[in-house]
């Protein structure tokens, strides 16, 4: 009797990613909901990271909590029958020993599973939806104060005909904001071109930004993909909301037929593009050690 193989972490969350581009939905484009703020834990309060955020923002609830089964059981309550679960990943480490040397090394291994909108569960002490916080700041403010407050970023400079990072120079060519068709935009577009360069030498030092990469090669597909997602994540924090970016159809087709050849791309573009977004803010995190964090 042939035993069934288990599901590969990495084709489970791509082919969720490519049923939500073939129904025409870009989750790196996808507007954020900046009253709702980003997925949530219910039970940590922490907030998803990386490619579960815009798995579970492409979910479209109203709530930004989420919890496991067991997590719903412990705090009272019950998941409604029928509803059906969304798949989230962690890195778990694990230390091996090397065959060679017998030294201990650290590993991380991929790791997913399933978590459920507290709307399709009954029996809990909801809180309450995040109301839009009231402050001077606007989103468009906020971008700034992203952008400004990023003292160790590349020199940029407007009156260029397209935006642009050229690495040797370490310099963002932008064109002047009164060309784009809003201040989100400009914003969006710039954020997008800073992800590129925390890949530089002197930051990150990511080897699609310092090495040779050929166009269309495997390399650049990430390093764009990264740049896209960095883009999304810096712009739900600032609360931008809308999406003036244009999701054609072709736009659609060349980013499925990348996923379709390379299975692991959308997770290590997730990841590459949190670990940009977190040097731009200068964020730190302790990573989750468990599925029920």
């Amino acid at each position: 009797m042939k035993t069934q193989s288990k599901p590969d972490v990495y084709e489970i969350v791509t082919d969720r990613i490519i049923a939500l581009l073939e129904a025409g939905t870009v989750p790196w484009r996808k507007p954020w909901k900046s009253q709702t703020g980003i997925p949530r834990n219910f039970v940590s309060r922490k907030a998803y990271r990386g490619i579960n955020t815009l798995l579970l923002h492409c979910m479209n609830y109203e709530s930004p909590y989420w919890l496991t089964y067991k997590q719903a059981e412990a705090k009272g309550g019950n998941v409604r029958k029928g509803e059906k679960a969304c798949p989230v990943v962690f890195w778990k480490k694990l230390e091996i020993e090397d065959s060679k040397t017998q030294a201990i090394k650290e590993i991380a291994m991929i790791r997913y599973y399933h978590v459920f909108n507290v709307a399709q569960c009954e029996g809990l002490e909801l809180p309450e939806t995040p109301a839009a916080t009231i402050t001077d700041t606007t989103p468009i403010e906020a971008a700034h104060k992203i952008v400004d407050n990023w003292k160790a970023k590349p020199t940029i400079e407007g009156g260029h005909i397209k935006a642009y990072y050229l690495p040797s120079r370490d310099f963002i060519g932008m064109p002047e904001p009164e060309s784009f068709v809003s201040m989100a935009h400009y914003y969006q577009t710039l954020f997008h071109e800073l992800t590129h360069s925390t890949g530089h030498a002197s930051r990150l030092n990511r080897e699609s930004i310092t090495g040779q990469v050929n166009f269309g090669s495997q390399t650049y597909s990430k390093e764009e993909l990264l740049a896209e997602m960095g883009a999304a994540f810096l712009s739900g924090h600032a609360g931008i909301s809308e999406s003036q970016i244009e999701n054609s159809a072709a736009y659609i087709a060349s980013w499925l037929e990348a996923l379709k050849n390379d299975r692991k791309l959308v997770v290590c573009a997730a990841a590459a593009a949190q670990k940009a977004v977190d040097y731009i803010l200068g964020t730190s995190f302790e990573a989750d050690k468990t599925a029920d964090d």
